[in-house]
């Protein structure tokens, strides 16, 4: 098994001791990604849970390409959020980018979140 840390610039910088990303290759030409969550440190976005939810799924695209992989690779999916009733708005933007076939995925109300943002999405692909 060999293991290698995801970085790009076009998502926010890790606020703390860990990864954008790691790729863990389990065979040859098969491997799989794990993105931390991520989250929209973007004061432009604060407050408004679309546009903190679209930031979110563009930061996931650019660590899967730069990983070598797009939405269609991802498996798994989980998604914490600080206010429920949100849940329907953050599923309008997340399904633009699940069209088919969209992943497991759970989601869990938590009282806080790095940033006091109020949405972070964390997700697992396999290539």
């Amino acid at each position: 098994m060999s293991k290698q840390i995801v970085y790009t610039d076009q998502a926010p910088e890790p606020i703390g001791p860990y990864s954008q990303a790691v790729k863990v290759n389990v065979a040859s030409n098969t491997g799989m990604l794990f993105v931390s969550g991520q989250v929209a440190i973007d004061l432009a976005t604060k407050g408004d849970i679309k546009a903190e939810t679209l930031k979110v799924m563009e930061n996931i695209g650019a660590i899967l390409k730069t990983a070598g992989l797009d939405y269609s690779n991802v498996v798994k999916s989980t998604i914490f959020v600080k206010d429920m009733n949100n849940f329907a708005a953050i599923n309008e933007i997340y399904g633009q980018f699940f069209t088919s076939e969209p992943p497991a995925r759970e989601t869990v109300e938590v009282a806080r979140l790095p940033k006091d943002v109020n949405v972070e999405i964390s997700v697992i692909a396999v290539q």
